[in-house]
């Protein structure tokens, strides 16, 4: 498409989006008296207008009911779990019995690095991205530890190429071949959350495999954000929290995929909570864990419903808008995003930032990063003075997301023309 910078180009194209009716099902934050432009649902989602319907009603059930809400509520609390692996399948390309609604997304990240981080004293190496989310970098650091590794030695970071911000998947792909027998895991961000660089999951899935080593994938910055195809790219494994693109509220209930392949061994080593155990057993409370033969079998404790109440909301609002249709408008706006600030680049006096996030929209999500090559806080502050809720990093980069359930096209040109006055 030939983009415009313009309000009129910006009002045509929200007046033929087909999906521009799901932002009045959210609530935008006020800024300054008025509705803010909300460019940080990489962070955390809006919520949605009905969540307060969805939580009140599991409050009523419980006021109503107590124990019986297991049984008896609207939405029985004992099966609340198994309203989600239809819906999620759709967001992750995956098949039903390979996911699971369960837990905190580094829980279950530790919980499935228990499964597929199984080191030997010749092949013990963890693969992942340089400058991965802290938490990521931390559970790869203490599962090293424990299996009594230095993860100095341990763990092998793929690194940019020396004047460059992103990974080049050959690059990934020849380290993993470099340490061949030595690779326990590869484990990547599907999304990185600093450059918004979108990996190739199936081709690094693959070297992994080739180099008989096991593939999984943080998703925090990809569910609900970018096209997945989980089981057809034979991805071992895979977690993801709920409260970014998946907008189910601060710390929401996480997610968890395992590939068809594995969920039915019960020979590779978990740690197991009673939630997990076959069902028709469960409750005999009987010695001896008999996993579920699918991703449930991972679980460990009962549902927290309330939490689970909220990813509800947000996922049917999903189911209605359709992933394809979010996804078309997605690379519509993230593209009309790139174009505004690299128009606005050109055509000052000295070039005021540099995007760090590909410019290819298959290599790219909702995020656009701009690294600040002058005056970068003052201008994320002189941001937020305007309205505009968007979100820095240390030292120099400001991240925005324009999401395609709520944001419009008019706010990536106001904030085009915002970030414009501020330069100059």
């Amino acid at each position: 498409m030939d983009f415009q910078n313009t309000f009129e180009f910006a009002k045509k194209l929200d007046e033929q989006d087909p999906l521009k009716h799901f932002r009045e099902m959210f609530y935008i934050p006020i800024l300054f008296g008025k509705e803010c432009i909300y460019f940080t649902g990489n962070s955390l989602g809006l919520q949605p207008k009905r969540t307060q319907d969805y939580v009140v009603d599991e409050l009523e059930d419980w006021a109503s009911l107590g124990v019986e809400g297991h049984l008896h509520a609207r939405n029985p609390w004992l099966p609340y779990h198994e309203f989600f692996p239809k819906q999620l399948s759709k967001l992750v390309g995956s098949k039903e019995n390979e996911v699971v609604v369960m837990n905190s997304l580094t829980v279950n990240l530790h919980l499935l690095m228990v499964s597929f981080y199984r080191p030997t004293k010749k092949r013990y190496k963890i693969i992942c991205e340089a400058k991965a989310f802290p938490s990521d970098q931390y559970a790869f650091e203490t599962q090293a530890r424990y299996h009594g590794f230095d993860p100095a030695e341990a763990i092998i970071e793929v690194l940019p190429r020396e004047g460059e911000f992103t990974l080049r998947t050959e690059d990934i792909i020849s380290t993993i071949k470099k340490h061949g027998d030595n690779v326990a895991l590869v484990l990547f961000g599907g999304v990185n959350y600093y450059t918004g660089q979108l990996f190739d999951m199936k081709s690094i899935t693959s070297a992994a495999h080739e180099a008989g080593a096991y593939a999984g994938f943080d998703l925090a910055h990809a569910a609900g954000n970018v096209e997945l195809q989980l089981h057809d790219w034979n991805v071992d494994f895979a977690c993801w929290c709920s409260y970014k693109y998946l907008n189910s509220g601060p710390g929401g209930v996480a997610g968890v995929f395992i590939h068809e392949q594995h969920v039915a061994n019960n020979e590779l080593p978990r740690f197991a909570g009673w939630w997990g155990y076959t069902k028709e057993t469960r409750f005999k409370m009987e010695k001896g864990f008999e996993p579920i033969p699918t991703a449930e079998g991972w679980q460990l404790s009962n549902a927290p419903v309330l939490s689970m109440a909220t990813h509800k909301a947000s996922l049917d609002i999903f189911e209605e808008a359709g992933m394809e249709r979010l996804h078309a408008k997605r690379k519509l706006l993230a593209g009309y995003l790139h174009f505004i600030l690299q128009d606005i680049n050109d055509r000052q006096n000295e070039k005021a930032l540099e995007i760090i996030t590909p410019s290819d929209e298959t290599e790219r999500g909702c995020q656009v990063s701009m690294l600040m090559l002058k005056r970068g806080k003052e201008i994320f502050n002189e941001l937020t003075k305007k309205g505009v809720l968007a979100d820095w990093r240390e030292p120099n980069v400001i991240r925005v997301a324009p999401v395609p359930l709520y944001n419009s096209f008019e706010d990536v040109w106001q904030f085009g023309n915002i970030i414009e006055s501020i330069l100059k």
